[in-house]
């Protein structure tokens, strides 16, 4: 009996063990899902809200860009250190006592098999969790949504199968304002594309081509985390859905211009072999972000941030 109890501690600890160091899997898109980068004298304030985007965006959870006003630490990291620091102490605490005699619920297996249970009622609710917030699935398989919003007469007109940005913007530019031209939606679309396949192939002489150096350290920093788990992150089929401008100003010499962007994606991660281990490389799904892009006049423009809408 005391053999078995032991094999099935040493097991239990080793599975959980592996539970709590893995990092769940994240977005594969650029940014992982993320709101990060810096919008100039904007960063600290939210985009006026669009049709795309009517909730607006999320507040950046990486900038480089100093706060407006003192802030407490970031909410959702001290929410995911406490929830974190808690289930793996509730469950390293309870499995190593079993080992030594004792759990969280008494002495003894049955004891043990109390911690078992807990494990599993833990478990049950992080899977449960993720599962609720894992991205949304097209609806339908037969094509992407249709765009809902009227685009001006000198709109933007994309390639077939495309949906058009909207230039009316959401609200009007709190700094001086800056002209949007078809052209530059153009070059919008193209960088979603562009930023999304050089995220797959983690080029980085692509990405700096494309985006800011505040940017390309965070996209730096995501091919180092997946390549420590031994995995890569990867899209294809990138279809702009609906879009439009949400603010367009300038400052400082720089033109700035945020576009919400509703698109679709085959979003998945595959691990060293090539085998994928989260998404479905035949389902399309669904994004919704606010881009920023910059650039100083008359050159290219360059992402500058990603936040995730409300």
């Amino acid at each position: 009996m005391r053999r078995l109890r032991f094999f099935l501690a040493v097991a239990a600890v080793a599975a959980v063990t592996a539970l709590v160091l893995t990092p769940a899997m994240v977005e594969a898109r650029a940014g992982g899902g993320n709101s990060q980068g810096s919008r100039g004298s904007h960063t600290n304030s939210a985009p006026p809200a669009t049709s795309t985007a009517p909730g607006g965006a999320q507040q950046m959870q990486r900038t480089a860009t100093p706060p407006s006003t003192p802030a407490a630490a970031p909410a959702a990291a001290a929410k995911g250190g406490f929830m974190g620091g808690l289930a793996g102490g509730l469950l390293m605490g309870g499995l190593f006592g079993a080992l030594l005699g004792g759990s969280l619920l008494g002495a003894g297996f049955a004891g043990f098999l109390g911690v078992l249970l807990q494990m599993a009622l833990i478990g049950g609710a992080v899977w449960l969790v993720m599962r609720l917030f894992r991205r949304p699935r097209l609806a339908t398989a037969g094509g992407p949504a249709m765009f809902t919003g009227h685009a001006p007469a000198t709109g933007h007109t994309p390639a077939t199968g495309a949906a058009p940005l909207n230039l009316a913007g959401g609200g009007a530019p709190s700094g001086p304002p800056v002209h949007i031209t078809p052209a530059d939606f153009s070059a919008f679309e193209q960088n979603l594309k562009a930023v999304q396949a050089a995220y797959s192939t983690q080029s980085l002489p692509e990405m700096q081509r494309l985006a800011t150096l505040e940017m390309l350290t965070y996209f730096e920093t995501e091919f180092g985390q997946q390549s420590s788990r031994g995995v890569r992150n990867m899209v294809s089929d990138v279809k702009l859905l609906q879009g439009d401008l949400a603010e367009a100003w300038s400052e400082q010499g720089r033109e700035y211009a945020t576009v919400a962007m509703r698109f679709g994606l085959i979003d998945i991660t595959r691990d060293a072999t090539g085998r994928v281990v989260d998404g479905n490389p035949t389902q399309p799904t669904e994004a919704k972000e606010l881009w920023t892009f910059v650039r100083a006049p008359g050159a290219e423009w360059m992402l500058s941030a990603i936040q995730q809408a409300r």
